[in-house]
């Protein structure tokens, strides 16, 4: 009997085919990481007709039924991820998600992108806890407790919760730049509404005594990719956050992801993921608390003063987007979506190694396509770095990538060994 955790891929009739090379839902550890859903029908492999109601009603459906075969349930759900090509649709969205969580609601992001696969109007991706872990024949803490967590001092909502954690992470609703006191977007342009998001979470992780270093992963939603810098400014202020981690120069993993609309009209949201080295109960004491997070650069992936390229905390190790750069020279490869994409997995690839790990340790992959079209030409280069189609996926089309890019790919990497505790 194996004691490392094993990569499990599953897919179900019950919910459509990927229409790439993806699996619906890869557990590994205490997590389901699900691949993006799409408004399709499973018997007819088609859109279904309707409008943004609709089709919210199908991914839903479409998740759930995936949740349903592997013995799982929609409040296993910690984190849900809206899509939509217009931003106006999220209440439409809304009235279908009420339907699927009348009680508990998971954390929870939503944003508006320049395109979606098939031409959908929405697409909603899942992150399922996983009770039983993935050690073969071996419950690794039978069922832990789901835990939530709200405070006055960041912007509440009643379709979603701020934190949920679940095992050794936390996962936080994206954090729009709202004053929780006023209820209202700050005054200012794009660097006070970094500002209040990074407040915001700053406020939350302290609701849960969980110091602002303990974050492994940030995603940046942007309306300008101009902003880009304004933002950069601010962020410098947050991270690092202490003593500690400024002695290590100490930076989560980043992606910055363009948005073509934000809820309430803002510049900015900023999402974060979080390690939880406590656990959740039932968990022993001694296998939970103090793991150390373990952050890793290679000088054979392209490198930056913002982010780790890669963070491990426990099983997981979460990737910063990789863009199509030559690490050696820090220059766009040349030629075209075919030839990014390749440098882009090669990067990834890169820093994958780098920490004693190979592709098919790969759960999740993120895609983000200046022109959604070029899907098939990167799935050409993709099936070549993940000949097993295993991983889940999510891609979305954006208007704009930094450095001009054609495509950018960030990753989620399963990690058995863990992350030992302090010593």
């Amino acid at each position: 009997m194996s004691n490392y955790n094993a990569v499990l891929a599953r897919n179900t009739e019950n919910a459509p085919k990927g229409i790439g090379p993806y699996s619906q839902t890869v557990a590994f550890s205490h997590y389901n990481n699900l691949s993006a859903q799409l408004p399709i029908d499973p018997k007819s492999g088609k859109l279904v007709a309707g409008g943004a109601k609709e089709q919210a009603e199908q991914c839903f459906k479409n998740i759930k039924a995936i949740v349903d075969s592997i013995d799982h349930v929609m409040s296993d759900i910690v984190r849900i991820t809206v899509f939509v090509k217009n931003i106006k649709d999220i209440d439409a969205v809304d009235e279908v998600y009420k339907t699927f969580f009348p009680g508990y609601v998971p954390t929870r992001t939503n944003v508006a992108v320049a395109a979606l696969p098939m031409d959908a109007l929405v697409q909603i991706e899942a992150l399922v806890s996983n009770g039983e872990g993935t050690i073969p024949n071996a419950p690794q803490a039978g069922d832990l407790i789901k835990l939530t967590n709200n405070t006055a001092n960041a912007p509440t909502c009643p379709l979603s919760t701020q934190a949920v954690a679940f095992s050794h992470y936390n996962n936080l609703s994206a954090q729009l730049p709202i004053d929780p006191k006023s209820g209202r977007v700050v005054a200012g342009g794009v660097k006070e509404q970094a500002g209040q998001c990074l407040k915001n979470i700053k406020a939350i992780l302290e609701s849960i005594d969980v110091p602002f270093d303990d974050i492994v992963k940030i995603n940046i939603f942007l309306k300008n990719l101009s902003d880009i810098e304004a933002v950069n400014e601010v962020y410098t202020t947050f991270f690092p956050d202490s003593g500690i981690a400024r002695a290590v120069a100490y930076v989560p993993a980043r992606t910055i992801v363009p948005a073509s609309a934000l809820p309430m009209g803002a510049l900015v949201q900023i999402e974060a993921v979080v390690s939880h080295g406590d656990g959740t109960p039932p968990q022993a004491v001694e296998d939970r608390h103090g793991l150390i997070i373990e952050a890793n650069n290679t000088g054979n992936a392209p490198k930056s003063s913002l982010y780790t390229q890669t963070v491990a905390f426990s099983h997981y190790n979460h990737i910063s987007a990789q863009l199509p750069l030559n690490p050696k020279t820090g220059e766009m490869v040349a030629g075209g979506v075919k030839e990014q994409a390749g440098q882009c997995l090669k990067n990834l690839k890169a820093i994958v190694e780098s920490v004693d790990h190979v592709m098919d340790d790969v759960v999740k992959v993120n895609i983000f396509l200046k022109n959604i079209a070029d899907i098939n030409a990167v799935d050409e280069v993709y099936t070549t770095f993940f000949p097993s189609r295993v991983p889940a996926r999510r891609t979305v089309g954006v208007s704009a990538l930094p450095k001009d890019a054609l495509v950018q790919i960030d990753a989620v990497v399963s990690n058995a060994e863990g992350t030992p505790p302090k010593a």
